[in-house]
Protein backbone atom coordinates (compact mmCIF):
# COMPACT_ATOMS: atom_id res chain seq x y z
CA UNK A 1 0.00 0.00 0.00
CA UNK A 2 1.24 3.31 -1.05
CA UNK A 3 0.57 6.24 1.76
CA UNK A 4 0.77 10.33 0.92
CA UNK A 5 0.20 12.32 3.85
CA UNK A 6 -0.41 15.76 4.88
CA UNK A 7 1.08 17.70 7.92
CA UNK A 8 -2.03 20.17 7.26
CA UNK A 9 -4.60 17.97 6.32
CA UNK A 10 -6.77 14.83 6.78
CA UNK A 11 -5.79 11.72 4.18
CA UNK A 12 -7.98 9.92 2.05
CA UNK A 13 -7.39 6.54 0.81
CA UNK A 14 -7.79 5.35 -2.78
CA UNK A 15 -6.03 2.30 -4.70
CA UNK A 16 -2.53 2.22 -6.24
CA UNK A 17 -2.00 0.19 -8.90
CA UNK A 18 1.92 -1.17 -9.35
CA UNK A 19 3.33 -1.63 -13.50
CA UNK A 20 1.52 -4.16 -15.33
CA UNK A 21 -0.56 -5.38 -12.22
CA UNK A 22 -3.95 -4.93 -10.31
CA UNK A 23 -4.83 -2.59 -7.60
CA UNK A 24 -3.07 -3.90 -4.45
CA UNK A 25 -4.34 -1.26 -2.01
CA UNK A 26 -5.12 2.51 -1.22
CA UNK A 27 -3.25 5.56 -0.90
CA UNK A 28 -3.79 8.21 1.35
CA UNK A 29 -4.35 11.94 -0.22
CA UNK A 30 -3.78 15.02 1.66
CA UNK A 31 -6.65 17.22 2.39
CA UNK A 32 -6.03 20.72 3.13
CA UNK A 33 -7.86 22.15 6.57
CA UNK A 34 -9.99 24.64 4.52
CA UNK A 35 -11.81 21.70 2.23
CA UNK A 36 -11.76 19.66 5.76
CA UNK A 37 -13.79 22.04 7.09
CA UNK A 38 -16.01 22.72 3.94
CA UNK A 39 -16.50 19.06 3.82
CA UNK A 40 -17.74 18.93 7.43
CA UNK A 41 -20.19 21.73 7.00
CA UNK A 42 -21.28 20.44 4.11
CA UNK A 43 -22.12 17.35 5.76
CA UNK A 44 -23.94 19.47 8.72
CA UNK A 45 -27.89 19.49 8.17
CA UNK A 46 -28.27 22.05 10.71
CA UNK A 47 -25.53 24.27 9.15
CA UNK A 48 -27.29 23.79 5.79
CA UNK A 49 -30.68 24.74 7.66
CA UNK A 50 -29.48 27.49 9.88
CA UNK A 51 -27.75 28.73 6.00
CA UNK A 52 -30.56 28.36 3.71
CA UNK A 53 -32.63 30.70 6.48
CA UNK A 54 -29.57 33.39 6.37
CA UNK A 55 -29.92 33.50 2.73
CA UNK A 56 -33.44 34.20 2.29
CA UNK A 57 -33.60 36.88 5.42
CA UNK A 58 -30.88 38.53 3.23
CA UNK A 59 -32.56 37.94 -0.21
CA UNK A 60 -35.77 39.48 2.16
CA UNK A 61 -33.47 42.86 2.83
CA UNK A 62 -32.05 43.13 -0.26
CA UNK A 63 -34.97 42.92 -2.02
CA UNK A 64 -37.31 45.27 0.52
CA UNK A 65 -38.20 47.95 -2.46
CA UNK A 66 -39.69 44.50 -4.01
CA UNK A 67 -42.02 43.86 -0.58
CA UNK A 68 -43.45 47.47 -1.08
CA UNK A 69 -43.90 47.61 -4.61
CA UNK A 70 -46.29 44.27 -4.67
CA UNK A 71 -47.85 45.35 -1.35
CA UNK A 72 -47.97 49.19 -2.56
CA UNK A 73 -46.73 49.85 1.05
CA UNK A 74 -44.11 52.52 1.56
CA UNK A 75 -41.99 51.83 4.94
CA UNK A 76 -42.81 55.00 6.47
CA UNK A 77 -46.69 55.88 4.67
CA UNK A 78 -49.05 56.06 7.29
CA UNK A 79 -52.57 54.42 6.01
CA UNK A 80 -54.79 56.16 8.62
CA UNK A 81 -58.39 54.84 7.18
CA UNK A 82 -57.13 50.99 6.36
CA UNK A 83 -54.42 50.50 8.52
CA UNK A 84 -56.12 51.38 11.88
CA UNK A 85 -59.11 50.66 13.55
CA UNK A 86 -62.09 53.25 15.17
CA UNK A 87 -59.58 52.90 18.23
CA UNK A 88 -57.03 54.42 16.58
CA UNK A 89 -55.06 50.98 17.32
CA UNK A 90 -53.39 48.44 14.57
CA UNK A 91 -55.41 46.15 11.90
CA UNK A 92 -54.48 42.63 12.38
CA UNK A 93 -53.51 40.30 9.37
CA UNK A 94 -55.41 40.48 6.31
CA UNK A 95 -55.26 40.19 2.58
CA UNK A 96 -54.27 44.12 2.16
CA UNK A 97 -51.81 44.08 5.18
CA UNK A 98 -50.13 40.45 5.09
CA UNK A 99 -48.95 40.76 8.67
CA UNK A 100 -51.19 43.68 10.07
CA UNK A 101 -50.34 46.93 11.14
CA UNK A 102 -48.22 49.19 13.43
CA UNK A 103 -49.47 51.43 15.81
CA UNK A 104 -49.23 54.27 12.96
CA UNK A 105 -51.22 52.40 10.50
CA UNK A 106 -48.04 51.41 8.49
CA UNK A 107 -47.35 48.27 6.93
CA UNK A 108 -45.72 45.65 9.51
CA UNK A 109 -44.28 43.42 6.29
CA UNK A 110 -42.48 45.99 4.93
CA UNK A 111 -40.88 47.37 7.94
CA UNK A 112 -39.69 44.12 9.11
CA UNK A 113 -37.85 43.45 5.81
CA UNK A 114 -36.63 47.02 6.16
CA UNK A 115 -35.78 46.50 9.73
CA UNK A 116 -33.38 43.27 8.24
CA UNK A 117 -31.72 45.53 6.20
CA UNK A 118 -30.70 47.79 8.36
CA UNK A 119 -30.20 45.18 11.52
CA UNK A 120 -27.46 43.05 9.03
CA UNK A 121 -26.07 45.98 7.64
CA UNK A 122 -24.97 46.93 11.03
CA UNK A 123 -24.43 44.11 12.33
CA UNK A 124 -21.74 42.93 9.45
CA UNK A 125 -20.11 45.89 9.23
CA UNK A 126 -19.25 46.46 13.27
CA UNK A 127 -18.11 42.47 12.99
CA UNK A 128 -15.73 43.88 10.18
CA UNK A 129 -14.70 46.68 12.16
CA UNK A 130 -14.19 44.44 15.67
CA UNK A 131 -12.46 41.95 13.54
CA UNK A 132 -9.97 44.04 11.59
CA UNK A 133 -9.11 46.16 14.54
CA UNK A 134 -8.87 43.30 16.96
CA UNK A 135 -6.70 41.14 14.18
CA UNK A 136 -4.55 44.04 13.82
CA UNK A 137 -3.66 44.54 17.30
CA UNK A 138 -3.63 41.06 18.35
CA UNK A 139 -0.89 40.51 15.42
CA UNK A 140 0.94 43.47 16.51
CA UNK A 141 1.21 42.08 20.33
CA UNK A 142 1.72 38.65 19.86
CA UNK A 143 4.25 39.03 17.17
CA UNK A 144 6.32 41.87 18.75
CA UNK A 145 5.75 41.29 22.46
CA UNK A 146 7.52 43.13 25.60
CA UNK A 147 6.35 47.05 25.92
CA UNK A 148 3.52 46.81 22.85
CA UNK A 149 2.11 43.37 23.82
CA UNK A 150 2.06 45.28 27.28
CA UNK A 151 0.36 48.40 26.51
CA UNK A 152 -2.27 46.58 23.98
CA UNK A 153 -2.83 43.86 26.37
CA UNK A 154 -3.67 46.79 29.23
CA UNK A 155 -6.15 48.86 26.34
CA UNK A 156 -7.78 44.91 25.71
CA UNK A 157 -8.55 44.60 29.89
CA UNK A 158 -9.91 48.29 30.00
CA UNK A 159 -12.21 47.41 27.37
CA UNK A 160 -13.38 43.89 28.55
CA UNK A 161 -14.00 45.59 32.32
CA UNK A 162 -16.13 48.41 30.56
CA UNK A 163 -19.82 47.89 31.04
CA UNK A 164 -20.85 47.90 27.16
CA UNK A 165 -24.74 49.13 27.80
CA UNK A 166 -23.60 51.53 30.01
CA UNK A 167 -21.23 53.27 27.94
CA UNK A 168 -22.87 52.73 24.51
CA UNK A 169 -26.30 54.15 26.15
CA UNK A 170 -23.99 57.04 27.04
CA UNK A 171 -21.86 57.81 23.77
CA UNK A 172 -25.51 57.49 21.92
CA UNK A 173 -27.02 59.88 24.08
CA UNK A 174 -24.32 62.03 23.62
CA UNK A 175 -23.33 61.74 20.01
CA UNK A 176 -26.70 61.06 18.76
CA UNK A 177 -28.39 58.03 17.22
CA UNK A 178 -27.55 57.26 13.45
CA UNK A 179 -26.72 54.07 11.64
CA UNK A 180 -22.91 55.28 12.08
CA UNK A 181 -22.75 55.84 15.33
CA UNK A 182 -24.74 52.50 16.44
CA UNK A 183 -22.75 50.57 14.44
CA UNK A 184 -19.17 52.14 15.51
CA UNK A 185 -20.13 51.59 19.05
CA UNK A 186 -20.30 48.01 18.74
CA UNK A 187 -17.52 47.29 16.32
CA UNK A 188 -15.74 49.47 18.87
CA UNK A 189 -16.72 47.58 22.16
CA UNK A 190 -16.46 44.18 20.12
CA UNK A 191 -12.43 44.34 19.14
CA UNK A 192 -10.97 43.14 22.09
CA UNK A 193 -12.22 39.37 22.58
CA UNK A 194 -10.87 38.93 18.72
CA UNK A 195 -7.57 40.74 19.68
CA UNK A 196 -7.03 38.74 22.71
CA UNK A 197 -7.86 35.48 20.65
CA UNK A 198 -5.22 36.47 17.63
CA UNK A 199 -2.38 37.48 20.57
CA UNK A 200 -2.59 33.78 22.02
CA UNK A 201 -2.19 31.86 18.53
CA UNK A 202 0.59 34.58 17.60
CA UNK A 203 2.39 33.93 20.66
CA UNK A 204 2.24 30.09 19.82
CA UNK A 205 3.35 30.21 16.86
CA UNK A 206 6.39 33.39 16.62
CA UNK A 207 9.10 30.69 17.47
CA UNK A 208 8.41 28.16 15.08
CA UNK A 209 10.98 27.57 12.49
CA UNK A 210 9.24 29.16 9.56
CA UNK A 211 9.32 32.15 11.33
CA UNK A 212 12.66 31.31 12.29
CA UNK A 213 13.76 31.51 8.81
CA UNK A 214 11.55 34.17 6.94
CA UNK A 215 13.89 36.23 9.67
CA UNK A 216 16.95 35.11 8.65
CA UNK A 217 15.96 35.85 5.01
CA UNK A 218 15.83 39.21 5.48
CA UNK A 219 11.70 39.53 6.22
CA UNK A 220 10.03 42.75 7.58
CA UNK A 221 7.99 42.15 10.82
CA UNK A 222 4.83 42.92 9.20
CA UNK A 223 5.53 40.72 5.86
CA UNK A 224 5.89 38.09 8.43
CA UNK A 225 2.60 39.11 10.14
CA UNK A 226 0.40 39.34 7.20
CA UNK A 227 2.33 36.81 4.80
CA UNK A 228 3.42 34.19 7.38
CA UNK A 229 1.00 34.59 10.77
CA UNK A 230 -2.28 35.59 9.70
CA UNK A 231 -2.90 32.65 7.57
CA UNK A 232 -2.26 30.60 10.44
CA UNK A 233 -4.82 32.71 12.66
CA UNK A 234 -7.46 33.44 9.83
CA UNK A 235 -9.77 30.06 10.56
CA UNK A 236 -10.23 31.23 14.52
CA UNK A 237 -10.71 35.16 13.24
CA UNK A 238 -13.88 34.08 10.71
CA UNK A 239 -15.12 31.25 13.77
CA UNK A 240 -15.53 34.38 16.10
CA UNK A 241 -16.47 36.57 13.37
CA UNK A 242 -19.44 34.10 12.42
CA UNK A 243 -20.25 34.03 16.64
CA UNK A 244 -20.29 38.00 17.03
CA UNK A 245 -22.39 39.10 14.05
CA UNK A 246 -25.48 37.98 16.08
CA UNK A 247 -24.29 39.65 19.10
CA UNK A 248 -24.06 42.71 17.40
CA UNK A 249 -27.60 42.14 15.63
CA UNK A 250 -29.10 41.97 19.31
CA UNK A 251 -26.81 44.53 20.57
CA UNK A 252 -27.91 46.90 17.97
CA UNK A 253 -32.05 46.02 18.64
CA UNK A 254 -31.66 46.39 22.22
CA UNK A 255 -29.69 49.66 21.88
CA UNK A 256 -32.70 50.87 19.55
CA UNK A 257 -35.33 49.26 22.33
CA UNK A 258 -33.86 51.91 25.01
CA UNK A 259 -34.39 54.72 22.10
CA UNK A 260 -30.68 55.19 21.77
CA UNK A 261 -30.41 53.15 17.78
CA UNK A 262 -31.57 54.21 14.85
CA UNK A 263 -33.09 57.16 15.05
CA UNK A 264 -37.17 57.30 13.68
CA UNK A 265 -38.76 56.46 11.41
CA UNK A 266 -36.33 54.17 10.41
CA UNK A 267 -37.57 50.71 10.36
CA UNK A 268 -35.96 48.90 13.12
CA UNK A 269 -36.81 45.78 15.23
CA UNK A 270 -35.57 47.03 18.43
CA UNK A 271 -38.12 50.11 18.37
CA UNK A 272 -40.34 47.56 16.28
CA UNK A 273 -40.75 45.88 19.73
CA UNK A 274 -40.30 48.42 21.85
CA UNK A 275 -43.43 49.90 20.46
CA UNK A 276 -45.60 46.78 20.56
CA UNK A 277 -45.39 46.66 24.49
CA UNK A 278 -47.79 49.08 25.35
CA UNK A 279 -50.16 47.26 22.81
CA UNK A 280 -49.87 43.98 23.21
CA UNK A 281 -51.76 43.68 26.28
CA UNK A 282 -54.75 45.31 24.58
CA UNK A 283 -54.94 42.32 21.93
CA UNK A 284 -52.78 43.54 19.06
CA UNK A 285 -50.30 40.45 19.11
CA UNK A 286 -48.68 40.61 15.58
CA UNK A 287 -47.50 43.95 16.37
CA UNK A 288 -45.15 42.07 19.07
CA UNK A 289 -44.65 38.67 17.40
CA UNK A 290 -43.85 39.14 14.09
CA UNK A 291 -40.69 41.58 14.64
CA UNK A 292 -39.78 39.35 17.75
CA UNK A 293 -39.85 36.45 15.32
CA UNK A 294 -37.63 38.44 12.83
CA UNK A 295 -35.34 39.21 15.65
CA UNK A 296 -35.35 35.31 16.37
CA UNK A 297 -34.94 33.49 13.40
CA UNK A 298 -31.96 35.70 12.64
CA UNK A 299 -29.89 35.43 15.85
CA UNK A 300 -30.46 31.85 16.08
CA UNK A 301 -29.97 31.21 12.70
CA UNK A 302 -26.27 33.24 12.67
CA UNK A 303 -25.67 30.96 16.08
CA UNK A 304 -26.30 27.55 14.69
CA UNK A 305 -24.20 28.74 11.78
CA UNK A 306 -21.91 30.02 13.78
CA UNK A 307 -21.79 26.50 15.96
CA UNK A 308 -21.13 24.80 12.98
CA UNK A 309 -18.21 26.53 11.59
CA UNK A 310 -16.41 26.29 15.12
CA UNK A 311 -16.68 22.41 14.85
CA UNK A 312 -15.87 22.36 11.05
CA UNK A 313 -12.90 23.75 11.57
CA UNK A 314 -12.06 21.40 14.51
CA UNK A 315 -9.87 19.09 13.79
CA UNK A 316 -11.58 16.95 16.86
CA UNK A 317 -14.65 17.17 15.26
CA UNK A 318 -15.04 14.62 12.88
CA UNK A 319 -13.34 11.30 11.88
CA UNK A 320 -9.61 11.19 10.91
CA UNK A 321 -10.26 9.12 8.01
CA UNK A 322 -13.28 8.36 5.59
Amino acid sequence: MSIISSAHGEAEAQPVTPAGGQPVGKKIEGRSPWRLAYERLRADRAAIISLVTIIVIVLCAVFAPVFASITGHPPNVQYVNTGENAAGGPVPPSSLFWLGTDSNGRDLLVRIVYGARISLEIGVLSTLLAVALGTILGLAAGFFGRVVDTIIARIVDVMLSIPFLLLALSLAYIVGPSVLVVTFIIGGFSWAAVARIVRGQVMTMREKEYIEAARALGAGPWRIMIIDLLPNVIAQVIVYASLLIPLAIVAEAGLSFLGVGVPAPTADWGEMISTAGGYYQYGYWWFLFFPSLALLLTTFAFNIFGDSVRDAFDPRGGQLFV
